[in-house]
This record gives C-alpha cells, structure tokens and sequence, in this order.
C-alpha cells in the first residue's frame, strides 16, 4: 500500500515541480554551450535517451535542475557540477551514471554542498518519498570477482576490468536523496552505488539520505572512501560484494523511522564464496546506530559468503546483535584477515554471533576486541562534527 501511495502523490509532485521549477536563464544553471563538444543540460538529457554520451562535456554553472529521465555520462566525456547545485528527479525512471572512461567532477563545500534529491519531497513529508527516482551510478574499470566484466545490476553498464586505480572522477559534498527505485524484486537503485570503481577516483563527504535499498553499495573494485554518512535507508546503511578491497574512514550509518534492515552488509560473491579477488576492505572510524530488535534482522555488522575485513575504531549502537558473521570461509579468516579491533557495544542484546555453513553455532570471541572508549565515526553515537551542516538530518 506504501508504495501505492508514493506513486499516487508522485504523480502531483511531478506536475508541480514542472509548473514552479524554471530551467532556463543564468541564475538556474546556465545553458550556454562551451565549445562544438560541449552539451547543455537539456541537450545532455536527450542525447542520454538512446545512450551514453560520448567524447563530449557537459558543464553547469550553480543552479537547479530537473532530472527529467536517464543521463549517462560515457566513454571520453565529463559532468562537471559545481557547488550549491541542485538536481531534481522529476521522474521515476530518472538517474545520473558515469560508464566506464567517463568522468564526473562534483565538488560541493560544506556551505554549499551538491544535492541530488526528488520533487516528491515537494509534496511527501520527509518520512517518506524513498525510492522516487533512481541515484547516482559509477562505473569502472577495476577488478570484480564475479567475472572479467559483468553488467550493471541497474543501468544496464559494462563495469569491472584489470585497472585497479581506474579513475572515474571526484565527489566531495553530496547529497544523494530518496532514491532506490525499485526495478524488480531483486533489482533496485541505491544512493550511490559503486560498480568496480578503481582507486584513482575520490569520494568524499557524501550522504546518502533516506533510500528505499542500501545507501552505498561497492561492487567489486578498489576505490577508497572517507566521510561517509547513510541515515534512514530502508535495507543496509552499507553493502559490499564482488571482491571489493578499499581503504576507508569515517562512516556514520543510521538507521530511522523505524525502518532499516542492517547497519552493513557484507559479502565476498554470493555464487562462489571463495572466488578471487576475495572481498577485503578495511574500515577505521565507523559508528552505526540501529533501532533495536525493531529491523527485518537487525544487526550491526553482518559478515559473510567469504569476505574478509578489518575495522578498527568502532560503535555499535541499538541493534539486536552487534556482530554477525557466516559460513566458513568467513569463519576461517578470523583473526587475521577478519577482525573488529576496538569495538563499543552500546544497548546491543547479543555482541556477536557466529554460523558454519551448515547452520551450526560457532564462538566467535575471537573476531573482535572490546573498548569501551572508542569514538566510531568521531562523536561516538551522535553525528560527528565533520558531518554537520552539510547533510539532512530530517527526523532522525
């Protein structure tokens, strides 16, 4: 019935947006070419329509934008925003991707930051409105485990390959704002959904804000993240899968209106748990915050299918269980290759849990090491300095 509802209003938010929302004239983003290969935005949109765009650049000057359908950004091209720009979904097929050998440079400021969001939230409270439009999609050329390459879940993008520090451009201070659509019932957009990303790539102070699935999702690749902040996304804050190894700081998640599945997801590849390359990030600073027993199965951390970890630094905040780790290659990483070092259990009815493959109960003391004093994301469970001002916080 929710999702009924949301289409039902989306529709009255769509046509308003349409009637107040001006996309012309300097002060709403410009539309001025900048040379024979240049796009504007609405050209960029239609070109979009029948397929990447290819070899061309499209720059905006700070204003609002609607997102009126798909906008690919492919082989040779870039997609320059600047600060204190606005992206407005106005459709539910709507989505920003950058294919492989294309770039995006997004680069917002605390004061100003860069926000993708939908017109629902014109009309819908903001306890609602999660999967109106689709998010925003990379994809690269670095090592996946599912195979040499493989195609985008969504989007329909070729993504992985053997260039680990392929760069597929720059984001720093977004925020990514009610997306996930839901394409079948196993296919759904994210906030920001990473598909064999290579390290040459910068990601940054992003937000992914109240999501229908996950807020960040990395499949396969090597791209390395900092500051971090996924609140109020209705399936895990975080998901990794398909061998992804990066390094990584200062990951905020939290979990609201009583809605959310786990903290983090994290696999090697479902199909073949010892696959290479095998699934290996490393997480310092990391805070997650639950609801409880309230989730589908709230845990904090749930690693399995293969993956190996390191985290360091942690806060586990509201869940029915801290640590949940499966299968035995999982199981057989512990300590060296998956460890929890420095952890702070806070309202947590199980700290850890471990299951073979075959179902059984397995001790798993061994995986973590308490401290009472650590400081997660950087303000224990509340959201830390470095988050504030830039991002929503609506209802949390």
């Amino acid at each position: 019935m929710k999702k009924v509802i949301f289409k039902f209003f989306g529709i009255a938010a769509l046509s308003s947006a349409i009637f107040v929302t001006s996309c012309s004239g300097d002060d709403e983003g410009g539309e001025t070419p900048i040379g024979s290969d240049s796009l504007t935005w609405e050209q960029a949109l239609s070109e979009s329509q029948s397929g990447p765009i290819q070899g061309k650049t499209v720059t905006l000057t700070a204003g609002n934008y609607e997102l009126t359908g798909k906008l690919v950004i492919g082989e040779g091209s870039i997609l320059t925003i600047p600060a204190g720009t606005t992206i407005t979904a106005t459709s539910a097929n709507a989505y920003v991707a950058i294919a492989q050998g294309g770039k995006i440079d997004a680069q917002g400021s605390t004061s100003s930051p860069i926000v993708f969001t939908s017109a629902q939230s014109i009309w819908l409270p903001n306890t609602q409105g999660q999967g109106s439009w689709g998010g925003l999609v990379i994809c690269g050329k670095a090592p996946i485990n599912k195979a040499s390459s493989a195609t985008s879940e969504v989007a329909d993008l070729t993504y992985g390959g053997n260039e680990p520090n392929d760069n597929s451009g720059i984001l720093k201070y977004i925020r990514i704002e009610y997306a996930g659509k839901i394409i079948t019932g196993e296919k759904e957009f994210n906030g920001l959904t990473l598909f064999g990303v290579g390290a040459g790539t910068t990601v940054s102070y992003i937000q992914a804000y109240h999501g229908s699935d996950d807020g960040f999702e990395f499949f396969g690749g090597t791209v390395n993240t900092d500051h971090l902040v996924s609140t109020g996304n209705e399936d895990d804050q975080f998901d990794w899968t398909e061998g992804w190894n990066g390094t990584n700081s200062y990951w905020y998640g939290k979990e609201g209106f009583s809605s959310g599945n786990r903290g983090m997801e994290c696999d090697n590849l479902e199909a073949n748990f010892d696959v290479t390359p095998i699934s290996e990030p490393t997480v310092s600073n990391l805070t997650l915050v639950g609801l409880g027993d309230q989730g589908a199965e709230p845990q904090g951390l749930k690693l399995r299918h293969g993956t190996k970890a390191h985290f360091s630094n942690v806060v586990l905040a509201n869940w029915a269980t801290g640590i949940d780790i499966q299968h035995d290659q999982s199981l057989s990483f512990i300590p060296s290759g998956l460890f929890v070092q420095g952890v702070k259990f806070v309202n947590i009815i199980t700290s850890a849990k471990g299951t073979n493959t075959a179902g059984g109960s397995v001790d798993v003391s061994n995986a973590y090491s308490v401290n009472n004093d650590a400081t997660g994301a950087g303000n224990g469970v509340n959201l830390p300095d470095w988050a504030q001002g830039w991002t929503n916080m609506s209802g949390l």
